[in-house]
């Protein structure tokens, strides 16, 4: 009622009286009470500059007055935006790095100083390559080449971007490459792949709870599927220590083209039903039928009911060489990471594993494969998703040429012919 006295007050002010109809019955008796608190004097001083009179209408005869006040469109909606405090300490510390006060002078149009003729010279030379926007320092090493934030010379700022992006779950404690892969497409710093390859080397987790590599046996590889998720392999890793629910286990579903994991917490009675309802929740709900699922011979995948499921469905349960288990070699590797990642994050409380799966298969899909060179998130959406330590929001600077070239790295036969290299 207030907020319709506000909104006409130029058109009330000295009219008529006037009456107002409301499905609040209280209302008609709000100014005749003898006891009125501090906010009932202060409402009842702002209706005593208008003159009118309240009569009480039941809702379902206020039909017109409760459908526009119910009308969403009126109403603003209340927005959370989400920021990080990176970039602030970024900008602070650009402050205390010699380097970056030139360039940060020089793309504001300053002009550079004759006294350091060392830094001038070497600051012409890469001035090209960086940008300004937003008081942050962006460098790509092209034009084509997506802008990353330059990060200062700062020990401590470079440690902690570090600290979010491996030691995190979202991070998983992944190896170098990975690591690398996912930093490198935010942040850029001088001898960065060698910062990284330190960090991941001396992180103490890491070296308690990872296992050590084993070379792979002389197996002949799988033939690589021709799109995403049209030929999946699953498996299950089991031996965790159980979990509030009695999850001993994860089914491992991953795209043999793009690799994508999907994961899920099983317990180890699990059986070919409860399987194949996991299968058409995380795989078939998201990305549809493959035509192909590569699997040993685990009693869960041959029960009667999930070849009979696959049967209706119209897809073929393609078998790997009994005596040699690792001929499905993707889906064991990533079970190996999984195991890894696991063993790492849950080192401290390692009954909550389930809880943190979700973190585990997002931080699998976000790091750069290096049989494809790109992230399964970007193979199957053309795009990276944000993290809590993503700079703000900037173009890519791609031109419709430059996308087009995007656009036929990722095509299917670039990336199976970069599966196809790497084995």
């Amino acid at each position: 009622m207030k907020y319709a006295l506000v909104k006409f007050r130029v058109l009330l002010l000295e009219s008529k009286p006037f009456v107002i109809y409301t499905d609040h019955a209280s209302l008609r008796t709000a100014t005749q009470s003898p006891h009125l608190s501090q906010g009932t004097a202060r409402w009842l001083s702002f209706f005593a500059e208008y003159n009118f009179e309240v009569k009480y209408k039941p809702g379902r005869l206020n039909v017109v007055a409760d459908a526009l006040s119910r009308r969403p469109d009126y109403e603003l909606a209340h927005v959370t935006l989400l920021t990080s405090s990176v970039p602030d300490l970024i900008r602070a510390a650009y402050a205390h790095d010699d380097m970056c006060v030139a360039l940060l002078r020089a793309l504001g149009g300053e002009e550079l100083k004759n006294s350091n003729k060392e830094l001038s010279r070497r600051l012409r030379a890469s001035l090209h390559r960086h940008t300004l926007d937003g008081g942050l320092l962006y460098y790509s090493t092209d034009p084509e080449d997506s802008p990353r934030v330059v990060v200062p010379h700062d020990e401590d700022l470079k440690y902690r971007i570090l600290y979010e992006v491996h030691d995190t779950p979202v991070g998983g404690h992944l190896g170098r490459e990975k690591t690398y892969g996912s930093v490198s497409t935010m942040y850029w710093w001088p001898k960065l792949y060698k910062w990284v390859g330190t960090c991941v080397r001396t992180c103490e987790t890491c070296q308690r709870t990872k296992s050590s590599p084993h070379a792979a046996a002389p197996l002949v590889s799988l033939p690589v599927p021709t799109g995403c998720w049209q030929s999946i392999s699953m498996d299950f890793v089991f031996g965790l220590p159980k979990d509030k629910a009695g999850n001993t286990g994860v089914v491992v579903f991953v795209d043999r083209l793009s690799k994508m994991a999907h994961l899920a917490a099983v317990p180890d009675t699990i059986d070919g039903e409860g399987t194949a309802l996991l299968f058409l929740d995380r795989v078939f709900r998201q990305h549809g039928l493959p035509e192909a699922i590569v699997s040993d011979r685990d009693p869960r995948f041959t029960a009667k009911f999930w070849k009979s499921l696959f049967q209706v469905l119209g897809t073929r349960l393609d078998m790997s060489t009994a005596d040699h288990p690792q001929t499905d070699r993707q889906t064991e590797r990533v079970n190996r990471v999984v195991e890894d990642i696991l063993r790492s994050v849950c080192a401290e409380a390692p009954r909550r594993w389930s809880e943190i799966l979700p973190l585990i298969e997002f931080a699998l899909n976000n790091a750069v494969h290096a049989s494809t060179g790109f992230t399964p998130f970007y193979l199957n959406g053309l795009a990276n998703p944000r993290v809590p330590l993503t700079p703000p929001h900037r173009g890519s600077g791609l031109s419709g040429v430059g996308i087009a070239d995007r656009l036929a790295d990722i095509s299917p036969i670039a990336v199976r012919k970069s599966i196809t290299l790497s084995f």
